[in-house]
């Protein structure tokens, strides 16, 4: 056996982008991601949209703000995500 140690190759985790639309929670932020598709019958190009709750561990982002979350371990019932990163911050109106 050798004394160096070999990294795992970084895996390739599904990423998505979306609106936090609510921090209520303590360390969790709920991000809604919007996406276009085409609807299965008539081909017109509609907007689906999905809520995912995103772990925020020191409660940084905000309500509007725009972020980034990474797919991760399970770390409740309904919160498998991660925030990662901050895309836009929230506009004041």
């Amino acid at each position: 056996m050798s004394d160096t140690q070999t990294t795992a190759p970084v895996k390739n985790t599904r990423t998505l982008i979306g609106r936090v639309v609510s921090d209520k929670r303590a360390k969790t932020v709920t991000v809604l991601v919007e996406r276009r598709a085409a609807h299965e019958l008539y081909g017109k190009i509609v907007a689906r949209s999905r809520k995912y709750h995103a772990h925020d561990e020191k409660g940084e982002y905000k309500m509007g703000d725009l972020v980034e979350i990474a797919e991760g371990r399970p770390i409740s019932k309904t919160k498998s995500w991660v925030v990662t990163r901050l895309v836009e911050k929230a506009k004041l109106v």
